[in-house]
C-alpha cells in the first residue's frame, strides 16, 4: 500500500525544513511549497522585507528541497493574505482591539488556502514545521489537537481554528520532538537554514512599529485625543488609540504619582482610559466566533483551563455557552491585562478543547 502523498509548506526556515526531512525517512511521498505572501520586491509599505515567502526563503526552501530530492512549488497567495490578515489587522486595531495575524494567517493561509491548494496538486495532505500534535479519539473518532512534547516551543494556541477536516490531512512531524534536536538533525542532513534564526513579531511589520505600518502602510488615522480615567475625568491627551494596547504602561508620555496603565480604549469617543493596577483585573471574558475541536458543542458549564495569550501559562476557568454561538469564560481568579480582539484558547490537560477571539 502507497503512503499517503503530502504536501510539505517550506517557509524556507528550518523547521519546515526538518519536517521534510523526517516525512521523507518515514516513507511518505512528498513535495514542497513555499508561499509567496508579499510582493517578492517589496512589503506592503513599499520597503524590502525579508519574510513572508522572500526570495531569499524561497531560494533556501529551494535548497533544501532539491538536496532531499523533491519538487518545490511557489505558491503567490499575496491577495488572500493583504485581504485576511493585513487588512483585517488594521480593521481590528481601528476599532480598538489588539489581533493576532499569525492565527488569521494560519487559519486562512496554510491550514485553508495551502490545503486546498495541495489538494489540486493531487496530494492526499500537508505538514508544516509547527510544534503541536495531532491525535484522533478512538471513542469519538474527533480529531484532537494537543500541545508539542516541548512545552517551550508548544504553537497549540496559535492552531486552535483548524477544523476537523484540516486536522484529518495535516501532519506536524515536530510535535514530540525540541529545537536543539531540530537544529542538530538539520545541520546532521546539511542544510543551508540550520542555524538560520527564527522569525519574531509579525513577519509584515518592519521592526516591530505596529502604529507606524498602520498609519504609511494601511492609511489608519488615528487623530489624538484625551487620557481619562475610569470615571471619565480627562486626565491629559493621547497620541493616537493605536499606539497603545491594554496593560500597557510605558510610554504614555505622562507623570502621575503613581504607575498609570492602560485599562480600555473606545474607539468610537477617541479615549484611551488609564487606571491603576487593579483596574486591570477582570473575572471574566466573552468571546466570539468560536471553534470548538475536542467537543462539537458547549451544552453546559465545563471546566478547563484558558490562555489569553500566546506566551503565557494557563489558569482554571469555566466556559459557559451564552447562546448566541459566544462563550463566557469565568476565570477562579482575577486576570490581568485580558485584551479585545487577542485568542482565548480553552485547554483540558494538554489537549485544545477550542478558542475564540476576546470581546
Amino acid at each position: 500500500m502507497d503512503m499517503p502523498k503530502i504536501m510539505v509548506a517550506m517557509s524556507g526556515g528550518v523547521d519546515s525544513s526538518a519536517a521534510a526531512a523526517l516525512l521523507l525517512e518515514q516513507g511518505y511521498q512528498i513535495g514542497g511549497a513555499t508561499m509567496r505572501l508579499l510582493n517578492p520586491e517589496t512589503g506592503p509599505s513599499g520597503e524590502a522585507t525579508r519574510t513572508c515567502g522572500s526570495p531569499d526563503d524561497v531560494e533556501d526552501a529551494r535548497a533544501v528541497a532539491e538536496k532531499l530530492g523533491i519538487p518545490h512549488h511557489v505558491f503567490s497567495f499575496a491577495s488572500l493574505f493583504r485581504q485576511a490578515v493585513i487588512q483585517k489587522f488594521g480593521r481590528e486595531y481601528a476599532a480598538g482591539r489588539t489581533p493576532n495575524p499569525c492565527i488569521d494567517c494560519n487559519r486562512y493561509l496554510k491550514f485553508g488556502q495551502f490545503l486546498e491548494q495541495a489538494r489540486l496538486l493531487g496530494y492526499d495532505g500537508i505538514a508544516t514545521g509547527h510544534y503541536a500534535r495531532i491525535q484522533q479519539d478512538p471513542s469519538t473518532g474527533r480529531w484532537l489537537l494537543k500541545k508539542a512534547a516541548d512545552p517551550a516551543k508548544d504553537q497549540s494556541y496559535v492552531l486552535y481554528t483548524m477544523t476537523q477536516d484540516q486536522l484529518a490531512h495535516t501532519l506536524f512531524p515536530l510535535g514530540g520532538m525540541s529545537k536543539p534536536a531540530i537544529r542538530a538533525y538539520a545541520e546532521q542532513k546539511g542544510f543551508v537554514n540550520a542555524h538560520k534564526p527564527d522569525s519574531q513579531d509579525i513577519c509584515f511589520v518592519k521592526d516591530g512599529d505596529y502604529a507606524g505600518f498602520l498609519q504609511n502602510a494601511l492609511g489608519i488615522s488615528s487623530p489624538p485625543g484625551s487620557f481619562i480615567d475610569p470615571n471619565g475625568q480627562t486626565l491629559g491627551c493621547h497620541q493616537g488609540m493605536i499606539r497603545y494596547t491594554i496593560g500597557q504602561r510605558k510610554g504614555l508620555g505622562i507623570a502621575f504619582g503613581e504607575p498609570r496603565f492602560v485599562v480600555a480604549k473606545d474607539p468610537l469617543h477617541n479615549t484611551v482610559t488609564l487606571g491603576k493596577q487593579e483596574d486591570l483585573y477582570s473575572q471574566e471574558l466573552a468571546a466570539e466566533d468560536i471553534n470548538l475541536i475536542s467537543i462539537s458543542r458547549l451544552t453546559g458549564p465545563l471546566r478547563v483551563s484558558v490562555k489569553t495569550r500566546y506566551k503565557e501559562t494557563e489558569t482554571p476557568a469555566v466556559l459557559e455557552p451564552l447562546g448566541d454561538s459566544r462563550i463566557r469564560v469565568v476565570f477562579e481568579a482575577p486576570q490581568r491585562a485580558i485584551t479585545p480582539g487577542q485568542a482565548a484558547v480553552f485547554y483540558q490537560g494538554d489537549t485544545v478543547v477550542g478558542g475564540g477571539t476576546i470581546l
